[in-house]
């Protein structure tokens, strides 16, 4: 464990455990700094975080006893006001962590809550509250006999993977037999206490969104809404969202109640959260409830419409304060993300440098990177474009033209045949 920086005085600090990708989290460690003074945890010497942190320590972050032992050591020796976490990995970690300096968090129960894909629905169930029909299965042979009992198509997922990996759509049984494999597979990559087996959900029809919200001491405070656009399918890759800040569901009666009451049966106490929710025929179903701000850059949309700034909330739930939810903004903005039409090699990525209601327009896979598209890898992106319109259609066919104009050169990636 190796550490640098110099000893705070009364402001104390925010401790962040992980940072993950600048692409995708520069902002928001950009957005915390710029509301307190940050020490990060993370497991290789800082280089593009360097100017936003007042601190840091090299600590094995997959390591829980270290990460604990670490915290130990510099609340001996600095004032840590709180603890937080945009890593999905990461924040039962960070719930112990809080737990442990008697700072404001989730706690465990209410992280696992979120988590654990499968106490989830039992909680959530256990509350009264509208769930797909699902079970927990250890075998391909459970599998089929669950879909057969809930009705097909159904969905096989993992219990505690992020980003819609491993999660596939079955239409019958040969496919359900396959989509076990995918899962169970997939949720082997992640966190030992969720490895093996899968879950087996009813198909919810109807578009699906998602809500970030602050938490604190309990009380649900919803920030802005995306409407998710899903793609690849039988698998469930989202490739892009919109947030709009005059969409009505942000202030929806039977959604919010809905979503306090989720919350409150999981028993989530302080920090953000990141539900997907499926606008069914027969109302609004929560599909799950993440313990960390969304990913795909969805924050940065709601901070680009609302005004509402992401990280400076996250950062006030974990110090135990309310966060401001007033918007300065009021647009519609959307993002859009780039896949190959096959498994490759990236050549290079061309990017348009102007376009109707273009605001950024970034390159995600560098020359020579592998993309390949479910179930073989996922998050195969190769670009993204942000665009904004005044309406949802109008960002819609901005986006279209925008991700129109991003060209892949590529070289076919040829997988092995298995033997």
């Amino acid at each position: 464990m190796d550490d640098n920086g110099a000893d705070k005085g009364v402001e104390g600090v925010i401790l962040l455990i992980g940072c993950g990708m600048r692409k995708y989290r520069e902002y928001l460690l950009a957005g915390a700094a710029g509301t307190h003074p940050v020490w990060l945890f993370t497991g290789e010497e800082p280089d593009w975080q360097t100017p936003y942190l007042t601190g840091h320590t090299v600590v094995d972050v997959t390591d829980r006893d270290a990460v604990l032992a670490a915290a130990r050591e510099l609340a001996g020796r600095i004032p840590v006001r709180g603890v937080l976490s945009w890593d999905e990995t990461l924040i039962v970690t960070t719930a112990r962590v809080a737990d442990e300096l008697g700072l404001p968090g989730a706690g465990v129960d209410g992280v696992e809550g979120c988590r654990d894909k499968y106490r989830s629905r039992r909680l959530l169930t256990a509350a009264g509250l509208d769930q797909p029909g699902y079970a927990w299965v250890d075998t391909a042979e459970e599998a089929l006999a669950a879909a057969e009992r809930i009705g097909y198509p159904v969905v096989v997922k993992p219990r505690g993977m992020g980003a819609s990996i491993g999660v596939v759509l079955a239409a019958d049984a040969g496919e359900v037999v396959e989509a076990f494999r995918t899962a169970d597979e997939a949720s082997r990559i992640g966190a030992v206490s969720y490895r093996g087996g899968a879950l087996v959900e009813e198909y919810l029809e109807g578009p699906e969104i998602s809500i970030d919200a602050a938490v604190v001491d309990g009380a649900y405070h919803p920030m802005f809404v995306a409407r998710k656009q899903v793609g690849l399918f039988p698998y469930f890759e989202e490739i892009g969202h919109h947030v709009a800040a005059d969409d009505p569901l942000r202030a929806d009666p039977a959604l919010l109640a809905m979503l306090r009451a989720a919350h409150r049966a999981i028993g989530y106490g302080f920090g953000v959260t990141h539900t997907e929710v499926k606008l069914t025929a027969r109302g609004p179903v929560i599909v799950e409830i993440n313990g960390r701000l969304g990913g795909d850059l969805i924050p940065r949309l709601g901070q680009l419409a609302t005004g509402i700034d992401p990280a400076r909330a996250a950062v006030r739930a974990a110090l135990g304060q309310r966060p401001d939810f007033t918007d300065t903004e009021h647009r519609t903005v959307g993002i859009r993300f780039g896949y190959p039409p096959e498994d490759c090699v990236v050549r290079s990525v061309t990017l348009p440098a102007t376009a109707e209601g273009l605001l950024a327009a970034e390159a995600m896979a560098d020359p020579g990177t592998e993309l390949r598209l479910p179930p073989n890898g996922y998050l195969a992106r190769h670009s993204y474009v942000i665009v904004t319109g005044a309406d949802p259609a109008l960002t819609t066919a901005r986006l279209d033209t925008a991700a129109a104009l991003v060209t892949l050169d590529h070289e076919p990636l040829h997988m092995p045949v298995p033997a």
